[in-house]
Formats: structure tokens, C-alpha cells, sequence
């Protein structure tokens, strides 16, 4: 052999590799590889504790995962014309997309508001706006999951209401809201009331549910936000676990019995580029639930063992340029959310780092889905990376730093306390700044971005949501607010303003005000006046 491909093949081999977090990762696995790893007690078998294999034991042969595709834009007559053709095209739920100005519960009319209306999702201010995103479609023979988090209990409120005119019976309905303020401190920024006050809320959403509406998931802990902010997979797993552990012991310590809500909280992952790093995190995640149920709160039903999840294929993965890369990213990436046995799958649109997705592309990312449950075999077989010496030891190692992540947190004094210090956030900063060092080295590539790139890009159409949106959605509140009985809403938000001041559950005064024509901005301003707004301090 020649002495320069003597000398190619010797860097190559002093090469360090790791996976997209910067986790080491070594050329061969072999049995010395799992050594301390007990395939009983560790692993186990699917549908039996500690659930690593997944929580049911026939896996997709029973029931594939729910075909959630997220979408919202404009105003709510135009997404509920999306959510048909969705539907038309064998989607299996619905999954809400807020813009920024309802996600902040402020109204359209709102300054702040002003360029926002409708350009990231749909625009909901009142009732009448959320009767026109579902209508023609009956609330009891759909799940809906809604991605919103500080002003959650409003949007929840309101949808019970609509269901309530259709006649749905509230204990029928299934589906989820996010209701995850942790996470909105730690990463998305998204937070109207401090830390604790903003507890309060998700912990009443928790006792109103589990009394009527039982069927419905009143949380779904994030760690998509996480991940898309620039944490590791370890990051994302640990956090997003002891998020979930301190909505556990805040509904603990309101009174609530744990498998009284523990069974109806859910949680929502993302699924990144690296591959086996992923799948390694999903199975990680379900043993690190059900061991800590077990054990750390006396969780006696097997429901409250089990961690249910959705998942996103990463939009921060997602690149501007040579844009239908980005059908093969979430591909790979959706294999690697199925292998780990998602519960649920939204697949991203190739077209998402320029815009809101068309119709066009929101339609293939679902075909991938469905290429995947029924040309792929995928969905045969129970778990197949279950056994894989790489595998195995990527999952128990990313449960162990999951487990000293806890610590250090518990040690702080739970996750409230560690945001209000900014543990996370320096910890997921500091993440993000060695992963664009190392992009900017070539350490890791980018495909069409720090290499294989182009001149020039082929544009491709995209969809744009014009102002004509914020002004119809202004002038729709107007009209509410013109025909609603003016009286009423002054009592309502005067009888929330109260309820805030005392222990009392919030959910009932809320709903009032919701059926009383309220408007999101007023309802939500209602407890400002008492709670004030959050100001993150500086983190350094």
C-alpha cells in the first residue's frame, strides 16, 4: 500500500467519533460490552417493568402509533380546512399549532401582537375562534393534542366548552394538552407568570381532569423545546424525566394521590439525527419512569409505571438550504422514533426552515409516516435493537447520567429551584456552544451546509400568511366583543381575579369566563393583576 493511503487510513483510525451529543462512541460493541447489565432486571421484556422494550407487549402489531401531523396558520377557518384534508388523507388526530400571540396570551389586537397574527400557527382569542377551528369535526371521535403551555387551562377551557355545545360527554373525549411551563422557563421562553404561581395552574388542570375528564392527558412533559434549544440527548432525557418528577410531587403535595393523575400525563420527545443514540434515549426514558414511580413515589398501578410519549423529527435539523435533504433527515429520524417505540409521530415538512409547511409537503411528511408503518416491516417486530451490545450500553448509559442529573437537581432543591438558579439553562447553553464549535471545526457535518454544498439552491414555493389574517381575527373580536353581555364578563373575570387570590381550583372560574365570551388576552391579563409577570434573571 502506498505510504499516503498508509497515512489516510492511520488518521482515520486515531479518529475520535462520537454521536451528535459528543458522546464517545467506540469502533466494535461486544458482549464485555454490556458487562454489569442484567437482561432481566435492566431490560426485561416488552410490556412488563421496567418497560424498557416498550410498554406494550405486542409492540405495532396490535395498534400502530397515532399519526399526529402539527399544523395551524391564519385564522381558524383555514386551519380547520387543513385538519380535514389531514383527516381525508389518513391522518389519526389532530395536533394544534398556537401563533405567538395566543401562545403569550395576548389578543390580536394587542401591540405586541402586531406582524405576529396567525404567522406560526392559528390564532384563538375567544370561543368563537375555537368553535370555527373544529368545525365539522366531532370532538368525541378525535384525540387532539394542543401545544401550549402558559395560557393552557384558557385553550383547555375553551375546548371543553366546544365540545360541551356539540354534546360530547367530557369523559369521553381523549387527547392532550402540553400545559408544560418547566420547560418554557428552561428553554422555549414562552412564560407569562413566575415559576410558582404558573405550578398552580398545572396542578389544577391536573385535579379537574382527573375528576372530569379522565380520559384526557392533562400534560405533556416536553422535551422537544429542550432538544431544539441545543441540550444533548442526555440533556433532553434527564430534564424532561425530572420536569416530569416535579409535576409529580407538586400534585403530590396539592393533595393528589399519584395514580390518581400519573396515568394521564404524557410526555413528548424529539427525535434528532443520531440514529442509535435516539432509539437508546426512548428506551432509557421508559425504565427511568418506571423505576422512579416505583420507587420514589410508591406508585402501586402499573398505568402510572408506564411513560407514553409522543415524538417530532428535530425542525432544528431542518436546513434552509437544499431543502429536500430534509425529506431523508426526517425520515432516518422518524425510523429512529418508531424503533424506540413512539406512542405517537408527528413527522416535519421539508419546507419548515423557510415557512409554515404547503399542503404539499404537510402531505408527504404524513406519507412518510405511513411508508414506514406499512412497506418498511418496522412495525412486525417488537423492539428489534433489544440485545444489540451498542445499543444496550448506549441505554444504560444514558439512564445513568439521566440519574445524576437528578441528584444534582434534588440537591438544588427540585427543578423550580434549579431554574430559578438557571442550572438548566447554562447547562443547555454551554451544550449548543460546543455543538457550533465543532460545526464550525467540520468536527460534525452538516450535509449541504458545512460541506456538499451548493451555489446555488432550486427556490421552491412556500406558503405565506399575509396581514389579512390579523385583520380578520381583530375584527371577529370586535364583533364578540360587541354581541357578548358586557355584565357577565365583568363578573367572571372579577370572580377568576378572586379565585386567584385564594386556593381554590382555577378551572371553574376559568370556564365561566370562556363561556361568557372572554377573551384570551382578558382572561389571562385577570391573573397578571394578581400574579404579575415572569422576568428571567441573566444568565451568565
Amino acid at each position: 500500500m502506498a505510504p499516503a493511503a498508509t497515512d489516510k487510513l492511520a488518521a482515520a483510525a486515531d479518529r475520535s467519533f462520537t454521536t451528535i451529543s459528543g458522546r464517545p462512541v467506540e469502533p466494535v460493541y461486544t458482549e464485555a460490552s454490556v458487562a454489569g447489565i442484567d437482561p432481566a432486571t435492566d431490560v426485561g421484556e416488552a410490556g412488563q417493568f421496567p418497560f424498557t422494550r416498550g410498554i406494550h407487549a405486542s409492540g405495532y402489531r396490535g395498534k400502530l402509533w397515532t399519526m399526529r401531523q402539527f399544523a395551524g396558520f391564519g385564522t381558524p377557518e383555514e386551519t380547520n380546512e387543513r385538519y380535514r384534508r389531514l383527516l381525508k388523507a389518513g391522518g389519526t388526530g389532530l395536533s394544534v399549532a398556537f401563533d405567538l400571540p395566543t401562545l403569550m396570551g395576548l389578543d390580536p389586537d394587542h401591540t405586541l401582537s402586531i406582524g405576529e397574527v396567525g404567522k406560526c400557527g392559528v390564532n384563538v382569542a375567544t370561543l368563537a375562534d375555537m368553535e370555527r377551528l373544529f368545525d365539522g369535526i366531532a370532538l368525541s371521535d378525535v384525540t387532539t393534542s394542543m401545544t401550549i403551555n402558559s395560557p393552557a387551562a384558557v385553550i383547555f377551557a375553551m375546548y371543553l366548552v366546544v365540545a360541551e355545545k356539540q354534546g360530547a360527554d367530557w369523559a369521553r373525549l381523549s387527547g392532550t394538552i402540553q400545559n408544560d411551563i418547566l420547560k418554557e422557563f428552561i428553554a422555549q421562553k414562552e412564560y407569562i407568570y413566575p415559576p410558582r404561581p404558573s405550578m398552580r395552574l398545572v396542578t389544577d388542570t391536573f385535579a379537574f381532569c382527573t375528576t372530569h375528564v379522565p380520559r384526557w392527558n392533562s400534560i405533556s412533559v416536553s422535551g422537544y423545546h429542550i432538544r431544539e434549544a441545543g441540550a444533548t440527548a442526555l440533556q433532553e432525557l434527564a430534564f424532561t424525566l425530572r420536569d416530569g418528577i416535579e409535576y409529580v410531587q407538586w400534585g403530590v403535595d396539592a393533595g393528589l394521590a399519584v395514580d390518581a393523575f400519573v396515568p394521564r400525563m404524557s410526555f413528548f420527545f424529539n427525535a434528532h439525527s443520531d440514529f442509535f443514540e435516539e432509539v437508546a434515549k426512548y428506551r432509557a426514558a421508559r425504565a427511568l419512569w418506571a423505576k422512579t414511580m416505583r420507587d420514589r413515589f410508591g406508585a402501586k398501578d402499573d398505568r402510572s409505571w408506564k411513560l407514553r410519549f409522543h415524538t417530532q423529527t428535530a425542525g432544528v435539523s431542518l436546513t434552509a438550504q437544499q431543502p429536500y435533504n430534509n425529506v431523508v433527515r426526517t425520515a432516518i429520524q422518524a425510523l429512529a422514533g418508531v424503533l424506540g417505540g413512539t406512542n405517537s409521530l408527528h413527522t416535519n415538512s421539508l419546507d419548515e426552515a423557510l415557512a409554515l409547511p404547503t399542503e404539499e409537503a404537510a402531505t408527504l411528511a404524513l406519507r412518510t409516516q405511513q411508508i414506514i408503518a406499512h412497506e418498511s416491516g418496522i412495525a412486525s417486530v417488537v423492539d428489534p435493537f433489544g440485545g444489540s451490545y451498542f445499543v444496550e450500553r448506549l441505554t444504560k448509559d444514558l439512564e445513568d447520567g439521566a440519574l445524576a442529573y437528578f441528584e444534582r437537581i434534588d440537591r438544588m432543591g427540585g427543578m423550580v429551584a434549579a431554574i430559578e438558579q438557571g442550572f438548566p439553562q447554562r447547562e443547555i447553553a454551554e451544550s449548543a456552544y460546543k455543538f457550533q464549535q465543532a460545526m464550525e471545526r467540520r468536527e460534525k457535518i452538516i450535509v449541504g451546509v458545512n460541506d456538499f454544498v451548493q451555489d446555488q439552491d432550486t427556490p421552491i414555493e412556500t406558503l405565506y400568511v399575509d396581514e389579512t389574517a390579523a385583520t380578520r381575527q381583530i375584527d371577529r373580536l370586535s364583533q364578540v366583543r360587541s354581541g357578548r353581555d358586557a355584565g357577565e364578563v365583568h363578573r367572571a373575570l372579577d370572580a377568576l381575579r378572586a379565585a386567584a387570590q385564594r386556593s381554590t381550583n382555577l378551572m371553574p372560574p376559568i370556564l365561566d369566563a370562556v363561556r361568557a365570551y372572554a377573551s384570551l388576552g382578558e382572561i389571562c391579563d385577570a391573573l397578571r393583576q394578581v400574579w404579575g409577570e415572569y422576568e428571567e434573571t441573566t444568565v451568565l
